[in-house]
């Protein structure tokens, strides 16, 4: 898997990138978790993420924020971080200039950034966010919510309740044209441990009736 070096706004970001075989592919960058908690791009959630992508067809990009790994500058509190995956989105945008869709996904702090990059990137078409972490950040920004997507969540979440990401959840699915699908992994904690075969498995079916939906069926 290619390593790549991206021109970010404080220096280089060091990245991972698939580039599919499939002409107009869908696009997807991934955001890993805290990066002064040991969050990076090969985190195993983040990792899981990223080749559930790559195997439903998409070119996808996995970074390093800044101050993490190979990246330069140090943490920013999330405004530094939201202009790393900006930038990594138009470096994949410039690579495949007419994808089918495009998508942004996070894990914890990184879906944080990830509903973030939502408000500022109108291209955006879908997003996955896991464990976003609704009890330590301000997710009021989105009003409204500009595209549906997913939300998973481990029922064992020692770090996020689960009750603020319910009511994230359905704050989000009450405005008017938007499908959030909520779903609970019930054993698993808030790193998914042995239960990340379960979450690819759900995205893999979101991914993949998102990309393909069956066609609306006319009344009589």
């Amino acid at each position: 898997m290619p390593e790549v070096l991206i021109s970010g706004p404080v220096g280089r970001i060091e990245a991972r990138y698939h580039q599919s075989k499939t002409r107009n592919a869908p696009l997807a960058i991934v955001l890993h978790p805290h990066p002064e908690h040991g969050g990076t791009m090969n985190n195993k959630v983040t990792y899981a993420l990223f080749r559930a992508f790559v195997d439903q067809g998409f070119s996808a990009l996995r970074f390093n924020f800044r101050g993490v790994g190979r990246s330069e500058g140090k943490f920013d509190h999330g405004e530094g971080e939201l202009s790393d995956a900006a930038a990594c989105l138009d470096w994949l945008q410039v690579q495949n200039p007419e994808p089918r869709q495009c998508w942004v996904a996070g894990f914890s702090f990184g879906a944080w950034v990830c509903m973030q990059l939502l408000m500022r990137r109108p291209e955006l078409d879908g997003f996955i966010a896991v464990a976003p972490p609704a009890n330590m950040y301000d997710f009021t920004f989105l009003a409204p919510c500009p595209v549906s997507g997913m939300i998973l969540q481990g029922g064992k979440d020692e770090i996020v309740p689960k009750d603020s990401v319910v009511k994230l959840s359905q704050r989000l699915s009450a405005q008017r044209g938007l499908h959030i699908d909520y779903r609970v992994i019930g054993e698993a904690d808030h790193f998914f441990g042995n239960e990340i075969p379960e979450m690819v498995g759900h995205v893999h079916d979101y991914l993949a009736a998102a990309l393909n939906p069956l066609p609306k069926v006319a009344n009589g």
